[in-house]
């Protein structure tokens, strides 16, 4: 539907974008602590660029928790961006390497293994 509305053609690689999307999963998985810490980190920049933006004390006060609220949403929507590089270049690596289809089979078990470690480690912390 798309390439009748463009005057142009072009052609989406369904496999790379599947792959690095497998690896991207993985990746997110597997670092979660890099991940909380990324989500940290743009949360943190968000506020301090809002408040940045208004210049009373009180109207800044008056709507905090709603914004805050939305950065925090923000931020961990944002976060997903440097999985996403990191994984099509996992992704990438595999395809020059290896071949396609391996890209995609790779990543599957890459997200097998790191959601079994997720839980492993969340059971542990729970535990403890």
């Amino acid at each position: 539907m798309l390439t009748e509305i463009l005057p142009f053609r072009f052609e989406l690689d369904t496999i790379a974008i599947a792959g690095a999307s497998l690896w991207s999963l993985a990746l997110y998985l597997g670092f979660s602590r890099v991940n909380e810490w990324v989500i940290e980190q743009l949360n943190r920049w968000f506020n301090f660029a809002e408040r940045s933006l208004y210049t009373s004390q009180s109207e800044f006060e008056k709507t905090r928790k709603a914004r805050e609220s939305q950065n925090a949403f923000y931020a961990s929507l944002f976060s997903i961006v440097p999985f996403l590089v990191v994984g099509a270049l996992c992704n990438w690596g595999l395809e020059i390497s290896l071949g396609e289809s391996w890209g995609i089979s790779t990543g599957i078990l890459a997200c097998m293994g790191a959601g079994i470690y997720e839980l492993g480690r969340r059971d542990g912390e729970s535990s403890d």
